[in-house]
């Protein structure tokens, strides 16, 4: 397979998209069902 002259950083470009793309849905994820569990552990703890 022949290569062009940069593509060596391109796996690399790819790999942080990825990473920043699971943050991205991480941190969207914790921010809808965040309160939900919080007070989900608040209620076992409290007994409530």
């Amino acid at each position: 397979m022949l290569f062009l002259k940069g593509d060596e950083g391109q796996g690399m470009v790819e790999y942080a998209l990825v990473l920043a793309l699971v943050a991205v849905v991480i941190v969207a994820i914790l921010s809808v069902f965040g309160p939900r569990v919080g007070n989900m552990y608040s209620r076992i703890t409290y007994g409530w």
